[in-house]
């Protein structure tokens, strides 16, 4: 995956993963239901995928660009080419199925304006996440390492819901929920894969991810 011949290969087999992925949270039962797809047209359905398909993108670039990612200091330029190539490899999936080059355009604003919205949000998140994990002890650099690996997937996750909502959340904790389990899914596996096998600190963070979605203190 890291043979800079084969950036683009990556890069495609990367936003093809993230469209599958949000294809099968859209398809999720529950989250049809607690979104009540079923009772809107197919212009707002449209939308509402198509937002995320974009949180699955962007969630990979944040991945490709974490500080704490645990690669070769080798392989630094290369996940920085890969970065560069997601957003344009996803434009190129959909011109080769025929979207129109006005679509196209719009896809690439959306995926732009996304990316800097969820990756201006990390800083909250991080803030909030902090405030969280120390009203029962001070943080040790452990715990601190566990919410900094979270932070992007709750960003985007925060992020993405609110656009599914059209800002209205209130009451729309579940499709949060299930919202942020998907992609905290879809987060692990890229990192994991990016990583080349177990990341320990990824698996302690899981449970402060479950903490965090049961709204423990």
């Amino acid at each position: 995956m890291f043979d800079p011949g084969k950036s683009q290969d990556a890069a495609a087999a990367l936003v093809e993963a993230a469209a599958h992925r949000a294809f099968e949270l859209f398809r999720n039962q529950a989250f049809r239901a607690e979104a009540a797809l079923d009772a809107l047209d197919q212009v707002e359905q449209d939308r509402i995928f198509n937002e995320l398909v974009t949180a699955c993108i962007v969630l990979i670039m944040l991945v490709l660009e974490a500080p704490d990612l645990r690669v070769p200091a080798g392989f630094w330029d290369r996940l920085t080419r890969l970065r560069e190539l997601v957003p344009t490899a996803y434009v190129d999936s959909l011109k080769a199925l025929g979207v129109e080059d006005e679509h196209l355009k719009v896809w690439d604003k959306l995926i732009a304006m996304r990316y800097e919205e969820y990756a201006r949000d990390r800083h909250d998140v991080r803030s909030a996440a902090m405030h969280l994990g120390s009203r029962e002890k001070p943080l040790d650099l452990d715990e601190l390492s566990r919410i900094r690996l979270l932070v992007p997937v709750q960003a985007v996750a925060i992020g993405c819901h609110h656009h599914i909502c059209r800002g209205n959340t209130d009451g729309r904790d579940e499709l949060f929920k299930l919202t942020l389990k998907a992609l905290a899914g879809f987060y692990v596996d890229v990192r994991l894969r990016l990583e080349g096998g177990k990341n320990t600190l990824l698996t302690r963070a899981r449970r402060l991810l479950r903490r965090m979605m049961a709204g423990e203190r």
